[in-house]
């Protein structure tokens, strides 16, 4: 079972918003998609959804062309910043028709996350706030039990807290009925404890798909004395370094050597930094 990315191609006008992808989606793994704004994310996502088509190239579903086979696209739930459900409408209500039309979709587990997140399932979509809309719609989607479940930027609007309540539920869900999972942001190091595959996406072209212990491998992070860390790392090439006191960290590309003088602490590369760093050199 995968989601195949076969050549696909996209074309508005004068601009390529993707250039030949192909991609392997593999089952029951968490992917994070990374890229900047306006690189192909979002578009991407639409076509696997089918909700927008390709110029060029085809989307598989457990081998199903999506454009022709509605039982391939039944397999899959996307939860994006767009909200199409009817405004006048109550969410008790919502959950019926939701449920009328995906008999996988668990009620239950629904109004118990309404609960969670003290919303009444009486109020009218309307009438929610912008938070509270972006909740709902990630309560269909961590409710849904489709094999394949796409979140496009899941927690704008949504302050810390519910951030990581949202971040608990996803890995609940995984972790009692495994599925694959892809989730957008650009809030890399709120996620990186969740996902295990990475995807990055820049100027249409996919230039990262790896684990993310394969991808972290890079490079590490030298935390000690600023003088000891400055005398460690000079023969490496740094992406990022952070003062605090005494005390510094300074993060680098490379491997870590045999010998380690014990003034010093290895620890692994941070995610956001190493994507910075990425497409940063690739824009340069």
């Amino acid at each position: 079972m995968s989601i195949e990315i076969k050549n696909v191609c996209k074309n508005y006008k004068q601009t390529t918003a993707l250039d030949n992808i192909n991609l392997t989606i593999d089952n029951n793994k968490i992917y994070g998609l990374f890229g900047r704004n306006g690189v192909g994310k979002t578009t991407l996502l639409n076509i696997i959804n089918n909700r927008i088509f390709p110029t060029s190239g085809e989307i598989l579903i457990d081998g199903e062309n999506v454009k022709k086979s509605s039982k391939a696209l039944s397999k899959i739930y996307m939860m994006s910043e767009i909200n199409l459900f009817p405004k006048e409408m109550k969410i008790k209500t919502l959950f019926k028709w939701i449920k009328s039309f995906n008999s996988e979709f668990d009620i239950n587990k629904a109004n118990s996350l309404l609960t969670c997140y003290k919303i009444s399932d009486n109020i009218k979509i309307r009438g929610l706030s912008t938070g509270q809309s972006t909740i709902l719609k990630l309560i269909v989607g961590l409710c849904i039990n489709k094999p394949y479940l796409i979140f496009d930027e899941p927690v704008n609007g949504l302050d810390a807290n519910h951030r990581e309540q949202f971040y608990r539920h996803l890995l609940e869900k995984y972790i009692e009925d495994p599925c694959t999972i892809i989730v957008s942001t650009h809030l890399i190091d709120e996620i990186a404890n969740i996902v295990e595959e990475v995807i990055i996406i820049d100027n249409g072209k996919i230039v990262v798909q790896k684990s993310k212990d394969e991808f972290l491998s890079e490079g590490f992070a030298i935390s000690g004395k600023s003088d000891i860390v400055d005398e460690f790392a000079k023969n490496y090439e740094i992406i990022d370094c952070e003062q605090f006191g005494m005390t510094k960290t300074i993060y680098v590309i490379g491997d870590i050597p045999d010998l380690i003088p014990n003034e010093i602490e290895i620890s692994q590369l941070n995610l956001q930094k190493l994507f910075i760093k990425l497409t940063n050199q690739r824009e340069g």
